[in-house]
């Protein structure tokens, strides 16, 4: 019951969060420059008209106005306005790109952790010897490098020169068919319907933007990895079970490893996050048709309705990531309390 209670309580928290950020979106929108009906309309477009598009799309109502009837058809009919970019309802959108980003940061992020806990386990064990160097290295460059030139090099090279990948034009070659709709991740609905092909060419294209997301989120999850081993190697704990004479695959996996995995599983979660979010510039590299694009598209054409949308969809995913962490650190850690 105590854990029904707190999520519960998060989730009446999650109503304020959203507020604020909608408020924050719906702010900036009409505050830079720019104005979705200027460039729907075009230029020759007469003046009389020009203003009757803007009373149906109640821009030219004052800004709180604008606030309360946008929340009130979204409480009551769960509309988020009418995108003007591809003049499709803004959930439906969103519900067609979502899972693209999200098969793609799964598939950095898994790629990203099976290369940053055994290179942050290695540093830990080695400590100041050059394997340690070796890693703090890579971590550093993984940091650095920019993800446009890491996914355009990456495109070069695989498939530019060597014509390994393919090219980045979607999810999918445009002569194959998407696999029946189950979940929307194109890997995982073709293996439900047994379609080995389309999972292979689904697979491929994921490749090389998972890879260029992989890289800068390791460095992060493998930098946390090495100082959180290092201070658990250190400890009184692991002396005493070294002082037992237990096997040094038991101290470090059983004893160091999981001590040290609750600030592993913090910073993931954060840059989950941030790659749920931040993924605009791989995908649009790739074109890949997902969330990150359709918001860049959106920006650049002043598409209000469409921003805001995108903004809700990916704070309450967040807030759902801090959520789950935290109940996965109380079932991890028997000293947090829920």
């Amino acid at each position: 019951m105590r854990v029904l209670r707190y999520v519960l309580r998060r989730l009446a928290l999650l109503v304020p969060v959203l507020l604020g950020t909608l408020f924050i979106a719906f702010f900036l929108t009409r505050v830079l420059p720019g104005n979705p009906i200027d460039r729907v309309a075009g230029p020759y477009i007469s003046q009389e008209k020009r203003e009757a598009m803007k009373r149906e799309a109640r821009l030219d109502l004052p800004f709180y106005q604008q606030f309360y009837l946008y929340l009130a058809d979204l409480v009551t009919k769960g509309d988020m306005g009418t995108s003007y970019t591809t003049a499709q309802p803004v959930t439906r959108d969103l519900l067609q790109r979502f899972p693209a980003t999200l098969e793609l940061v799964l598939y950095g992020m898994g790629l990203a952790v099976v290369l940053a806990i055994p290179l942050g386990v290695l540093s830990a064990l080695h400590k100041d010897s050059p394997v340690d160097h070796a890693g703090r290295v890579i971590a550093v460059v993984g940091v650095s490098v920019p993800v446009f030139w890491l996914g355009l090099v990456l495109l070069y090279v695989f498939f530019l020169k060597l014509q390994w990948a393919p090219p980045p034009i979607g999810r999918l070659p445009p002569t194959m068919s998407p696999p029946p709709h189950v979940t929307g991740l194109y890997t995982l609905d073709a293996l439900l319907a047994g379609q080995w092909d389309v999972f292979k060419a689904a697979l491929s294209a994921l490749a090389l933007p998972a890879v260029s997301l992989a890289v800068t989120a390791m460095a992060p999850l493998a930098r946390m990895t090495r100082s959180a081993m290092v201070e658990a190697l250190e400890s009184e704990y692991v002396r005493a079970a070294r002082a037992l004479g237990l096997p040094q695959h038991v101290i470090i996996w059983d004893y160091a490893f999981r001590n040290a995995v609750i600030p592993i599983l913090t910073i993931f979660a954060g840059v989950f996050g941030y790659a749920l979010g931040g993924v605009v510039l791989v995908e649009f590299i790739f074109s890949w048709p997902g969330l990150g694009l359709y918001t860049l598209n959106a920006i650049l054409s002043s598409d209000f309705p469409a921003i805001q949308g995108a903004i809700l969809l990916v704070t309450t995913v967040y807030v759902f990531i801090y959520l789950l962490l935290d109940l996965a650190v109380a079932a991890i850690d028997p000293r947090v309390e829920v």
